[in-house]
Parts: structure tokens; C-alpha cells; sequence
């Protein structure tokens, strides 16, 4: 059970005497095994002797969280004591709790434990509890996000007591929690169109070269033989056979990636915030204060536009990165009604944006084409160093040139603003679409800045800064009057030195 308020010094669940050796022996594994094979080569006699040590070691050092760690639920504060020789108290004040997450690992739920994190907005410093018993976890999070609420305004009717033939009136209960998006698992086609999970692919491709170069199989021989038996058979038909067993490996990565990471994904509204619940083997329960959710970002992937995918994410202040994904990759029409129900107001993310104008387009498409350009001459001197046939540099320039010319027409079109009521909108990205909307009552400055080139064809880039989400919105390439005339509209009078004339102001 949760300490009430007021109680004395708890500890962590039991349990957590299970947990820590387990994870502290899994992380001195490698170094113990290696230390061990050492000794036991050397010409000493005392490895054995170290054997019972290594093993005891982890397993005191595990429990030792558990006899150090106490936390306590005051009328004021919650307050974690942990430490040895040096003590340390975190405190939380309970009015200023913004977020309680629960997660869980596999470790975890097998033993019934969730690890719980407070946090208080004020900086990247949480309060962690690892690990409290599931049914305490989830009731320490409800009683403090509870008693984070502000108290009702107005009087308050006590009812009296009843009298005989009457039935007394209970006070009014909580709101019930409303139900925002939950995982419907034909969304699952859109898992293959996001390459966010390349960089795992990468990484053990990676990991597994590093071993293959050992393997006896690779030398010359090996691959002379490979390669004549290849050319056997059309390089068409083997190429064609790459490609399919690739693709098949990217669709079981991707596919069984978005079931591990969204498993039970259920997105709620309650306690006035956004409630967020996912995973298989690792189970994660985030928590959004509604009051600090400042907008919201809308991705669309290049490759996921065309089946009509996007991802939605929040801003918000006070919570780790300040970016929190809501959504998985869904239909767009899913992402753009949750993110219109969390701004409680429709149109951000459908209006059509401002555009830019051709001096802005010119802009996007030089500098495609000047990394492009630049990427050929290098081409050039390295064909040129080491003898390697034109034919090939000058292919693959002009496929280099093309390409380029895409991806700068691309980001042109993605480029715009608008402002809708009480929100900035702002379109940006190359490949991928983002339209980023941000409350104007969340924005607590504006930067104009112009580079030689934007100044001599009067562009400037407007940044909204703001304490949510990456602390910044970014117009890009804006006509500089259309600049200082947006920053004024969206927080008026904040900006309006800068509209004042030159004759005006002598």
C-alpha cells in the first residue's frame, strides 16, 4: 500500500531484492567472465578464491538500493531518501507535479513491479521510484495527479445531515477518463512506410560485420568463387532476388517493431491530462499535463504520404525533450482529429498555409543544388586521383543534380504559415511534411534574422521561441514586412517598435 499523507518512511516493494541482483548480474556478466578466464590462465592459485566474491558482489551491491532507499507522501510534498555515506532527499512539491510515467520492463512485470517517475517541470530532474508493486504504482500516480488539481472555485454546499425518509446526496465524483485513440491494428500497413527503424537495421548490420570479418569464409578465394557462381545466372534475376529477400526483412522488422513498441496503445484524457499506455515486452504509462500542452506537430514521411499516413506528437513544457509521440503511424485523418481534440480547436492543421513566393523557392532549390554540386566535384577529384572512368562520374551527377532539384521543389512546397485564431502555424521539412501549430499565448518571444544572401532579396527567417516542445518555431524564408506583420498579429504589441517608420520614430 501507498503511504497517506502525513505517514512515516516507506520502503520499495520487497520484490525489488529480486530485481536488482538480477539486472546487476546481468551488467557485471562480461566483466566478471573475462576477469575470471585471466586469472585462471595466470600462475596464481587464488582465482578460485575470487570465484565466491565475484558472485556475491553483484548480488549485495543489487540490494543495497532496497536497504538504502525510503519514500514518504506528506500533505505538502513527496520526498525519495536514498544513499549510504552520502544521503540525498528529493523533494517534490505536490502542486507542482506534471507528469507521473509509469514503465515497466519484462523483468519488471514478471516480478509484478513498475518503475514510477515524478516530475516537476522545472528541469530534466525526476523523482524515480524503481520498483514499486504494480497496484501501488498505479494508485500513488492517481492520488498525486489527483491532489495536483486545483481545487473547485466557489462556494461549496455541505449537505446536512440526513434526516429520517431521506437519502443523502454523495459528493461529486471525477470525471470519467475519455478516450482519445486506441491501437487498431490495421494501421499496421503503415509500419513497413516508416523508415525510423533503418538505424536498428543499421546497427546490427553493423555489429554483424564486425564478427563476419573473422569468419574463415571471407577471403579471396571465398569470394572469387562466389562471384563466378553469380555470374552464372542473369545479374538481373540475382539482383531481383536481393532486393525481394531485402524487402522481406524490412517488412518483419518494421511489422514486429510497431507491434513491440504499440502493443495496447490507448491514448486518454483525464485527471487534466493526456494519458498515454503502450508496449509488449517493456510497458510505458506517459503522462501530459493538458494546462502545459502548448501545440502540437504533425509528420508526414515521404514515403508514408502515399498511403495516407501521418504521426502526431506534442508540445509541451516541462517534460523530458519537450516532444512526446501520441500517436503511432496511423491515417492522417486520425492524427489530424486527436491533434484538433487536444488544441480543442479545429483547423490548424488542415488550413491551407501561406506561401512563400518564388524568392523563397529559388532559395530551397539552391541549396539542394549547391550540397549536389558540391558532392560532384569531390566525385570529380576522386575520379581523377584514382583513375576511375568518367562515364560514371558524369551519371551520376546528373542523377545527383536531378535528385537535388526534387528535394528543393519538395521543401518549397512544404514551406508556408498561417494563423488561425490563437495559433501559429508553421509548414516546413525536405522529404518529409511537418506542420507544426503552437499556441500564440505559449510564445514569449520572436527572433528575425537574416543571412548576406536573404538580405539582399528581402527573405528573413521568424523564430517563435517558446518553452515548449524544441523551444522554437521556425518561419523560413519569409518576405521580411510579412515577417514583423505575423509576429504582431499573433502577439500584438509585443513586436510593434518594429513597425513604427523611420519618419515616425524621428
Amino acid at each position: 500500500m501507498i503511504p497517506s499523507p502525513g505517514d512515516g518512511w516507506s520502503r520499495l516493494s520487497p520484490r525489488k531484492l529480486l530485481l536488482d541482483p538480477v539486472k546487476a548480474i546481468g551488467q557485471a556478466f562480461v566483466p566478471v567472465v573475462v576477469a575470471l578466464v585471466g586469472i585462471s590462465q595466470s600462475d596464481g592459485g587464488f582465482g578460485w578464491v575470487l570465484l565466491p566474491i565475484a558472485v556475491v558482489a553483484p548480488l549485495l551491491f543489487g540490494a543495497l538500493p532496497w536497504l538504502t532507499t525510503h519514500y514518504r507522501l506528506t500533505d505538502t510534498q513527496v520526498q525519495v531518501r536514498s544513499g549510504i555515506l552520502s544521503r540525498n532527499t528529493s523533494t517534490a512539491p505536490l502542486d507542482r507535479v506534471r507528469s507521473v510515467d509509469l514503465e515497466a520492463s519484462l523483468l519488471h512485470r514478471v516480478l509484478g513491479l513498475q518503475k514510477v517517475e515524478i516530475g516537476t517541470g522545472v528541469d530534466d530532474d525526476r523523482i524515480t521510484l524503481d520498483a514499486l508493486a504494480a497496484a501501488d504504482a498505479r494508485a500513488l500516480r492517481t492520488t498525486l495527479l489527483r491532489r495536483r488539481e486545483p481545487p473547485t472555485t466557489g462556494p461549496v454546499e455541505v449537505a446536512d445531515a440526513p434526516v429520517d425518509g431521506e437519502v443523502a446526496v454523495p459528493p461529486p465524483s471525477a470525471p470519467p477518463a475519455v478516450e482519445l485513440a486506441r491501437i487498431d491494428w490495421s494501421w499496421l500497413r503503415f509500419a513497413p512506410f516508416s523508415l525510423g527503424r533503418l538505424v536498428l537495421l543499421a546497427g546490427a548490420l553493423g555489429v554483424l560485420s564486425q564478427f563476419g570479418n573473422d569468419l574463415p569464409i571471407w577471403n579471396e578465394e571465398t569470394a572469387r568463387s562466389a562471384w563466378e557462381w553469380i555470374i552464372q545466372f542473369a545479374l538481373v534475376t540475382v539482383v531481383l532476388v536481393l532486393a525481394a529477400g531485402a524487402l522481406a526483412i524490412w517488412l518483419v522488422v518494421s511489422v514486429a517493431g510497431y507491434v513491440v513498441q504499440w502493443w495496447r496503445f490507448l491514448l486518454v484524457r483525464e485527471h487534466g491530462s493526456l494519458h498515454l499506455t503502450s508496449g509488449l515486452f517493456t510497458t510505458r504509462s506517459i503522462t501530459v499535463e493538458k494546462a502545459k500542452v502548448r501545440g502540437v506537430e504533425m509528420t508526414e514521411p515521404v514515403l508514408m504520404r502515399l498511403v495516407g499516413g501521418a504521426e502526431l506528437s506534442t508540445l509541451a513544457t516541462g517534460v523530458e525533450d519537450g516532444v512526446t509521440q501520441v500517436l503511432p503511424p496511423c491515417p492522417r485523418d486520425v492524427a489530424i482529429g486527436v491533434g484538433e481534440t487536444v488544441l480543442e480547436h479545429r483547423g490548424p492543421l488542415t488550413a491551407p498555409l501561406v506561401e512563400h513566393g518564388r524568392l523563397a523557392r529559388r532559395r530551397a532549390w539552391f541549396r539542394q543544388l549547391r550540397e549536389a554540386v558540391f558532392l560532384v566535384v569531390v566525385a570529380a577529384v576522386a575520379a581523377w586521383w584514382f583513375d576511375v572512368s568518367w562515364w560514371w562520374v558524369g551519371a551520376g551527377g546528373v542523377a545527383l543534380l536531378l535528385l537535388a532539384a526534387a528535394v528543393g521543389e519538395s521543401s518549397y512546397r512544404h514551406l508556408g504559415h498561417a494563423l488561425t485564431g490563437d495559433h501559429l502555424v508553421a509548414g516546413s521539412g525536405q522529404l518529409a511534411r511537418v506542420r507544426t501549430v503552437l499556441e500564440t499565448d505559449g510564445i514569449i518571444g520572436w527572433v528575425v534574422s537574416q543571412t548576406w544572401w536573404q538580405r539582399r532579396i528581402g527573405l528573413a527567417d521568424l523564430v517563435a521561441t517558446t518553452a515548449a516542445g524544441n523551444e522554437r518555431v521556425l518561419v523560413h524564408d519569409v518576405r521580411l514586412e510579412v515577417a514583423v506583420a505575423l509576429a504582431d498579429a499573433a502577439t500584438p504589441g509585443l513586436v510593434r517598435e518594429f513597425l513604427v517608420e523611420p519618419a515616425e520614430a524621428g
